[in-house]
């Protein structure tokens, strides 16, 4: 809870990767909050104030789960609304005139994104979700300590470019309406 607070602050990409991991955490302890209490959040170095903070949080979005559906896969809609923020201002930049870099970018990683929906990916999936998914799963490889190849990690650099200025945008967007024309 206090790292999504700051990151959803700070930076939506970044925030939006780790609640997915938190909801993969929460999966792989079964959906059970007594398990998450005792094996997760206790190693933390929070006061027991916090940690209640932190075990009614994860409560929270355990409930979410299971009342969408999404005990074994997917996302919440807390999560969905915020992927579908970022697809919608994806849209109105590349729309607009006024953000010629941004559209240079998209333009950049597009092979990529074509790419990565040719390899499997969800044809259904917007863009935006395409360049999520990619990273997560990259994140995912790293944390297993997977070999991840040197064309992987070229594309998802660039990858990661894009998202950065799409997310930078998000945060000036949210400070002061951005002008789309």
């Amino acid at each position: 809870m206090f790292i999504a607070q700051e990151l959803r602050k700070k930076n939506i990409a970044e925030y939006l990767l780790y609640m997915w991991q938190v909801e993969d955490t929460i999966r792989a302890f079964g959906c059970s909050l007594s398990r998450i209490r005792r094996e997760y959040i206790d190693r933390f170095d929070y006061s027991d104030e916090q940690k209640e903070e932190e075990a009614d949080w994860f409560g929270n979005l355990i409930r979410m789960m299971n009342s969408e559906g999404c005990r074994e896969h997917g996302h919440v809609q807390i999560n969905k609304v915020v992927m579908q923020q970022l697809q919608e201002l994806h849209a109105q930049l590349l729309s607009s005139s006024k953000f010629p870099f941004y559209s240079a970018e998209y333009y950049k990683v597009l092979p990529y994104i074509v790419e990565l929906r040719n390899h499997g990916a969800n044809k259904d999936e917007n863009e935006i979700e395409t360049c999520f998914n990619s990273l997560y799963g990259v994140m995912l490889l790293r944390l297993q300590k997977k070999e991840i190849t040197a064309n992987t990690q070229h594309a998802v650099k660039e990858i990661s470019t894009f998202i950065g200025m799409l997310n930078d945008y998000y945060l000036k967007d949210k400070q002061e309406p951005l002008e789309f024309e």
